[in-house]
């Protein structure tokens, strides 16, 4: 069940996504986090930031919406409070998610992460939508990202895994920018920029108004985007959105990614990440796949299609 990402090796290929696994700590008395891949924390920013104002969930066909604003305590309380208590568990990979409303910002994090112990890589959040500032303002243009991603890369000590905006004309351009600015791996995709509006009191059910889409009304989108950056880039691709059933962390596997990000799934079942973990395996065994890596990439296309047959992805 072991796979390899940007240089790092995990316990299987399930990983919790950022912003819905707190700090890892939260979950240490509901998931065994020493049987998943690892998990991303929530956005770490410079200074604490208290997010928006409620409503900032809300439920939708098949998924959530949902406008948190990048609430977190900052870095400098994330290492001094949060991160040590993750010593305990060293099988667990620790990735932290990296946010800033300016370059200097995230310049300035990655710099006092690079101080701290236990943490195995940076997931540079450059698509989030539901902050003015930063975000996704980086993760649409391909020059702000380039540029972000090269400093980023040149101020780390450790793995950069660039997290990409489903919000763009071309996923594959932007997966080739960050490729090319030096990432390591990327991730994607982040939530769909959307929103939801009460007709009884005609207002937007969202204080911020609009928020980022996820859940399993997502997938297939997400699934086109991993598969079209799969045959884009050769460096290995974190698959998430609406991953619900081992079977759909399958697909993203079969798609191009290496391992799989779980989001949304926990808010309906906080030990979703460990219960998927087990699935997979349990998947393998009974469909005779004795390493879950030899699934990256290991899409069929039927010949009658048409298509030309494309180099299989990454799976390092």
């Amino acid at each position: 069940m072991t796979v390899r990402l940007a240089g790092l090796e995990l316990a299987n290929p399930v990983i919790a996504a950022s912003g819905t696994f707190g700090y890892g700590v939260e979950f240490e008395e509901i998931v065994s986090l020493e049987r998943i891949g690892g998990f991303v924390t929530k956005g770490i920013s410079l200074e604490p930031m208290a997010g928006h104002k409620p409503q900032r969930i809300v439920q939708t066909a098949a998924g959530m919406l949902n406008a948190i604003g990048l609430q977190n305590v900052g870095v400098e309380e994330f290492v001094s409070r949060q991160l040590p208590a993750l010593q305990r568990y060293p099988k667990c990979k620790v990735i932290v998610n990296v946010f800033g409303c300016t370059v200097t910002e995230y310049l300035e994090v990655i710099k006092r992460l690079n101080q701290a112990e236990g943490i195995a890589a940076y997931e540079l959040n450059v698509s989030c939508p539901n902050v003015h500032a930063g975000g996704m303002a980086f993760g649409a243009d391909p020059g702000s990202l380039e540029y972000l991603v090269s400093r980023a890369k040149s101020a780390s000590t450790r793995p950069v895994i660039v997290k990409l905006s489903p919000n763009v004309t071309s996923i594959a351009h932007m997966a080739k920018v960050a490729a090319a600015a030096g990432a390591d791996a990327i991730s994607l995709v982040n939530t769909f920029l959307a929103m939801s509006i009460d007709a009884e009191t005609r207002q937007p059910r969202l204080s911020n108004i609009t928020g980022g889409l996820s859940g399993p009304a997502i997938k297939p989108i997400a699934l086109r985007m991993v598969y079209e950056s799969a045959r884009a880039v050769s460096i290995p691709i974190l698959g998430m959105g609406g991953i619900v059933l081992p079977e759909d962390a399958v697909e993203f596997l079969l798609a191009g990614a290496t391992a799989v990000q779980v989001g949304t799934a926990s808010y309906a079942d906080p030990r979703a990440t460990e219960r998927l973990a087990r699935g997979l395996e349990s998947w393998c065994r009974i469909h005779q796949v004795e390493r879950v890596a030899s699934l990256t990439g290991a899409l069929e296309i039927p010949k009658q299609s048409g298509l030309k047959p494309e180099a299989a992805p990454s799976t390092e």
